[in-house]
């Protein structure tokens, strides 16, 4: 991804500008130092939300999830003309309708010439070590799935729903990362039933297309 999605080189790399959500923050943060950054050619790296300058003559990669709210503040940037070119990965993928919103911000303020790339990710889980990974949090910056939420007393079925969905989402991303299907096994009758099922589902609908399958 700091690369534009292409291999790595060994020769120096381009200087560019890395945009991140919170979400991406925490995602990247365990994996690169500063230094790190640096040395793939990322001079600068800031938060979606804040206030940014100008600077025409860079390039710019964001690391951000698809929220409505990310989606209108990089429509921003393209009114702005903050960038030379756009390099947008989403941690999860975009749903169809944020991805009409952005080409048709992109074709208004005619810059769909220097949207180089996008890409969907698949990377919605912290990676703390080799063998040891945590789920994000959502865009919002509450932790759905957790036990507590899962297991109080009021929750709704909504909010059941959605923690499970956020678990899902994380999951799936791991395994499309590890380009791998697991045997999945797990108790009845409970939140841990609903999470094996809709991953299944997932699986499934995604094994099903041989031509775009990420295993």
């Amino acid at each position: 991804m700091l690369n534009f999605n292409e291999p790595s080189r060994t020769d120096d790399p381009q200087w560019k500008i890395l945009i991140y959500d919170r979400v991406g923050q925490d995602i990247i943060a365990p994996l690169f130092t500063v230094k790190e950054l640096r040395n793939l050619g990322v001079t600068l790296h800031m938060l979606l939300d804040v206030k940014r300058e100008a600077i025409p003559d860079v390039p710019a990669i964001y690391f951000i999830y698809p929220s409505k709210e990310n989606i209108s503040r990089v429509c921003k940037d393209f009114e702005s003309d903050l960038y030379d070119s756009y390099y947008l990965n989403f941690i999860s993928p975009i749903p169809r309708e944020q991805l009409e919103i952005l080409a048709e911000n992109a074709l208004a303020e005619d810059c769909i010439s220097r949207i180089k790339k996008v890409y969907d990710q698949y990377a919605k889980f912290v990676c703390l070590e080799d063998d040891l990974f945590v789920l994000t949090e959502d865009s919002g910056g509450v932790q759905d799935g957790t036990f507590y939420s899962l297991n109080k007393m009021n929750s709704s079925e909504a909010e059941i729903q959605t923690s499970v969905s956020t678990m899902v989402e994380g999951l799936f991303s791991l395994f499309a990362t590890l380009g791998s299907v697991p045997v999945i096994r797990c108790s009845r009758a409970n939140a841990a039933e609903m999470v094996s099922r809709e991953l299944d589902a997932r699986f499934r609908d995604c094994l099903r297309d041989s031509r775009n399958t990420l295993f």
